[in-house]
This record gives C-alpha cells, sequence and structure tokens, in this order.
C-alpha cells in the first residue's frame, strides 16, 4: 500500500476527550473515530489490526475443535424470558421494539440464542461434546462508556460456547480454553494474568478472567506470593482475629444530623472500622439488609451471589422507614425483624460497635452481634483490598490494575435446564446439557495490546499484529534516484509476501519520521541520499530503536529474521 493511496488520517495532538494512552493512540494514528458515545469507526489501518488478533483467535479456536458460526445480533425477548435474564440483565440489555411491537433484545452476548440453536438441532450423546463461536459485533448499552473501545457500548467479541454429556466433559475443555486463550494473549504479545472473577449476569460458579497488566487498567486485581490471583469483586476478604477487650454495655447515643459514616465516626471520635453500614437493598421486590464494615465498600458481585444472582439497588427512603422505622442514614441491625440479615464475615468477629438505632438523630454505642442483635448468615460480601490476607494462605494481598480481555465459564446447567434444553444420554434417557462459555473482546484486546506496548512517539506493534510490517520512507521525493530505489524495494518485498506501506508522500522528512513512530510499524526502512551512494538502507527496529545499514539484496533474509523474532 502506498501512503498516498491510504486513508490514514494522522492527527498531532491528543484529542481532548481521550482519557488514557490507547485511546489517544488510536484516534492520533488513524485507526479509530468517534461516531456518538461508546461507539466507533474502525478505519483501513484499525480494522487491518482487528483483523489479525481475529485471525490468531480463529487458529486456536479451530485447534481445539471450536467450529465457526455466525447468529444474529437481534435476539426475541422470548428466549431471554425463557432464561430469566430479561429482567436480570439490567440496563446495559437494550430492548428494541419492532413495528408489530413485538420485543427484542440487541444481542450483548449469545447464551440464549446458542442454547435455542442447540436444543433444536442435537439430540444425542454421540453429537457431544460440541464447541461453536463466532466473532461478531456485540452492544452493551453502558451507563458511561469510556477509555475509547475498552469501555465501548458496541464493540467486537469472540465468543464460544460447549456442550457436554457430563461434567468432565465440560472441565477438559474448559482447560483446553484457558491454554488456547493463553496461547492467544501470547501470540499478541501480551503480558497477563490469570485470576478468579466473578460471572456476573453470564452466570455459573466457576470463571477466570485474563487480565493484561496495565496502569489505566479498570479492573483491580490482588495477587498473593502463593500463586492466588482474584480480582477485587471476586477476591476473598479473609478473616480478622477477635479482640480481647471484653464486651461493654451497649447504649444510645445523640448524634444530630450525622449520617454518614465520617461524620458519625468523628462526632463519637471512633475509627470508621469500629462502625457498621447497614445497607437496606431490594431485590425483586424482596428486602435484604447488608451490614459492612464502616471502612468497607460492599460488592454489588458479592452481593449478587448471596443474592442468587439477583440484581439488587438501594431501597427507597420510603421503603427503609418501612423497614426500620427510622429515616435512611441512621438504619441498623438492633431490632430489625421481617428482613434477612447477611453480615460480612469480617463482622463475626467485631466488638464493641457503633450501629444506626432505627432512629432519627441517634446511633447505639457498644453494640455486640449475637448480644445486642441477631445476624441471619455471613458471607464475604466487602471488596477485597490490598493488604486483606489471602484466603489461601493468610498471607497479605497485593494489588495491581490491569484490563480484562477475556473470561471464561462454567455455566453448567443454568441456560439448559430454563430453556429446556435436551439430549438422550447412554441410557437414553432426556438429561439437560452442561455448557460452558468463553468470552474475547477483540478490539478491547487491540487497546490493551496499545496499553502495554508504546512510548511518548506513539505506538510499538508486535510484529504479529502490526497493520504492516515494513514501513519504507524516502526521505525526499523530490530526488529520483532515492524514489526508484524504494519502488524497487517495495516491489520485491511486496513480491515475497511482505505487508509493506511505501511512505510515498511529498512531505517533510520530520512529518514522516514522526508519523512512522506514531502509527508503529515494526520495522522502517528510510531511503535517503546519505545511503544511496553505500548502496544499502537504513533499517530501523521501532520497539528497539537500533538502526543497521543493511545491504539491498540481504533486506529480505533480515527482515525475516527479525519479524519472526
Amino acid at each position: 500500500m502506498r501512503w498516498t493511496k491510504a486513508f490514514i488520517p494522522t492527527l498531532k495532538e491528543d484529542p481532548s476527550d481521550a482519557e488514557i494512552t490507547s485511546h489517544k493512540l488510536m484516534i492520533r494514528s488513524g485507526m479509530i473515530r468517534k461516531l456518538t458515545g461508546g461507539v466507533y469507526t474502525f478505519l483501513p489501518l484499525g480494522l487491518k489490526v482487528v483483523k489479525k488478533v481475529e485471525a490468531i483467535v480463529r487458529e486456536e479456536m479451530n485447534r481445539i475443535g471450536g467450529q465457526e458460526t455466525l447468529m444474529p445480533i437481534l435476539h426475541p425477548a422470548e428466549l431471554w424470558k425463557e432464561s430469566g435474564r430479561w429482567d436480570i440483565y439490567g440496563e446495559e440489555l437494550l430492548r428494541p421494539i419492532d413495528r408489530q411491537k413485538r420485543e427484542y433484545a440487541l444481542g450483548p452476548t449469545h447464551e440464549e440464542v446458542v442454547t435455542d440453536l442447540t436444543r433444536k438441532e442435537v439430540r444425542s450423546y454421540r453429537e457431544l461434546p460440541l464447541i461453536l463461536y463466532q466473532i461478531q459485533t456485540k452492544f452493551r448499552d453502558e451507563i458511561r462508556p469510556r477509555f475509547g473501545v475498552i469501555r465501548a457500548r458496541e464493540f467486537m467479541m469472540k465468543d464460544a460456547y460447549s456442550f457436554h454429556e457430563d461434567a468432565d466433559s465440560l472441565m477438559k475443555v474448559y482447560a483446553d480454553m484457558k491454554e488456547a486463550y493463553s496461547r492467544i494473549f501470547s501470540r499478541c504479545g501480551l503480558n497477563f494474568v490469570i485470576v478468579e472473577a466473578d460471572s456476573g449476569a453470564i452466570g455459573g460458579d466457576i470463571t477466570h478472567e485474563f487480565t493484561v497488566l496495565a496502569k489505566s487498567g479498570e479492573a483491580e486485581i490482588l495477587s498473593c506470593d502463593c500463586g492466588y490471583a482474584a480480582s477485587s469483586d471476586r477476591a476473598g476478604t479473609g478473616t480478622e482475629e477477635s479482640p480481647s477487650e471484653a464486651e461493654r454495655p451497649m447504649t444510645k447515643a445523640h448524634t444530630p444530623g450525622k449520617r454518614s459514616v465520617e461524620e458519625v465516626t468523628l462526632f463519637l471520635g471512633v475509627p470508621s472500622r469500629r462502625l457498621i453500614k447497614t445497607l437496606i437493598v431490594k431485590s425483586q421486590d424482596k428486602i435484604c439488609a447488608f451490614l459492612i464494615p464502616g471502612d468497607r465498600e460492599m460488592s454489588e458481585a458479592k452481593g449478587r451471589r448471596v443474592l442468587g444472582g439477583m440484581p439488587f439497588e438501594m431501597a427507597a427512603p420510603e421503603e427503609v422507614f418501612k423497614v426500620t422505622g427510622g429515616p435512611m442514614g441512621y438504619s441498623g441491625p438492633v431490632g430489625l425483624r421481617g428482613v434477612r440479615i447477611v453480615a460480612d464475615n469480617r463482622v463475626r468477629n467485631m466488638k464493641n460497635i457503633v450501629v444506626g438505632a432505627n432512629e432519627e438523630d441517634y446511633h447505639f454505642v457498644d453494640a455486640n452481634p449475637g448480644r445486642d442483635f441477631a445476624i441471619g448468615e455471613y458471607a464475604d460480601i466487602a471488596v477485597a483490598r490490598e493488604g486483606d490476607r489471602c484466603p489461601r494462605c493468610e498471607k497479605k494481598l497485593k494489588s495491581f490494575r490491569g484490563i480484562e480481555v477475556g473470561q471464561i465459564f462454567e455455566l453448567g446447567t443454568k441456560y439448559s435446564t430454563s430453556m429446556g434444553a435436551k439430549f438422550l444420554d447412554r441410557e437414553g434417557k432426556e438429561k439437560p446439557f452442561i455448557m460452558g462459555c468463553y468470552g474475547i473482546g477483540i478490539t478491547r484486546t487491540v487497546a490493551a495490546v496499545i496499553e502495554q506496548s508504546h512510548d511518548s512517539d506513539g505506538i510499538i506493534w508486535p510484529p504479529s499484529l502490526a497493520p504492516y510490517q515494513v514501513l519504507i520512507l524516502v526521505v525526499n521525493m523530490n530526488e529520483p534516484e532515492a524514489v526508484n530505489i524504494a519502488e524497487s524495494i517495495y516491489e520485491e518485498l511486496v513480491g515475497k509476501g511482505f505487508d509493506v506501506l511505501l511512505d510515498d508522500r511529498d512531505e517533510r522528512p520530520g512529518n514522516k519520521f514522526k508519523d512512522a513512530d506514531l502509527i508503529g510499524i515494526p520495522v522502517r526502512i528510510t531511503v535517503g541520499a546519505k545511503t544511496l551512494s553505500e548502496k544499502k538502507v537504513e533499517v530501523r527496529h521501532r520497539r528497539t530503536g537500533a538502526v543497521e545499514m543493511v545491504d539491498r539484496d540481504k533486506l529480505p533474509s533480515v527482515l525475516n529474521k527479525f519479524l519472526s523474532g
């Protein structure tokens, strides 16, 4: 491709609305352009990279027996209602209505569609295991799309689904997928970790995320030297030792106008960890009280698991008053009746704590679980953080940031049972399929590579994903000999199968060099006056910055060695 014929609209300045490096560089290098919030057009340079990621994914999916298909993005609402996710998935599920007033979902994922397909077409255990995958556009109506294509509303995804006759078969394919994903992300040049994660609205008890290490990452990962690693909304928070102090009598304290943890603890002169927040939440018209230490945040993912996978929201003020008899900001467990009470595990060993008195302007001081109020159940519902004890070995957890690029799930019979997807087993009996699902964010992976592989001048593509392998740059297009040599090299390399971009623009050399670094092609061949007399060309390696003078006849072998290394 000749630059003068290519559509590569580079920019000199960072876009004002771009927050992280990958977003800035994808726009500046002419890879993407924003259409509307969270929706981007991929320009030719960006699409070439996307296609290279797709090719790697296809190779590895096919290698483990996956078969590619393509399912519709428009899903009948009936399928989502069958699975129970029509109400569970939340507002990220866009629900269009057609001219016949029929409801649909714009697919954020395809468990319902693939389960419907399989229940109609697969009858016997002899057809199992079955692995189907697709690479397709997804849509999730993110409340706040950000970070370019990392948190977009419309994005490209590889989603795979497996169907099995038993758990052993699922475990084997799950392990194969984990290995395939590791190969995919290694081939993309990424430094990643595999962590225990939350399954969210997808479902399933066992799930792992593939997380790319990056300071700009949204995900917080907690890890331990023993090998344990999990996302912060999945990681166990361990336990705390019981304080040795004796229990004191509970008293009621006047706390006028003090509602927040900070206000109450400052007024009473106690640390926030000695206060229990009582969060009154509502899930499918049922009220539940979550009890969390004051210095902790509630994990939505953990709370959802406690509630059987159902979403929840904070109860309205009138609902709080109806349950507790007091206004919001003064809720507490003492005397609370008729609601499910779930306390974080850390509450179990707390003594002499502050809780709301369910009365405006009052809190109880020196309340003690078991003595002054009953707790129906304990669970891990707080967000884990650095310094917590590892749930495996009790050492302290360490924190780092990452970008989730892939996730695999053991679904079990979640969808097959609810949707009546069955097969005949070896004894001729009907059984629900055992399922797994496996996703990779294709466009998100592209951004993650840039987050890990860039410098102050631009992108540094690994050879496996670079939109072009080689860039030939003519310093001065007004030097006929240089132009002829560049054209000759271009034709030779293209003829030998190299993917080459020839910068034949009549631009100042400085601008051409800056653009070359910005778009990040692995190898730059510079043809200029100073090299003509030596019958050599200058070869620069984008990643290292190393420059070498290479005889023209040795160029193909030098390039092959570098690009395959």
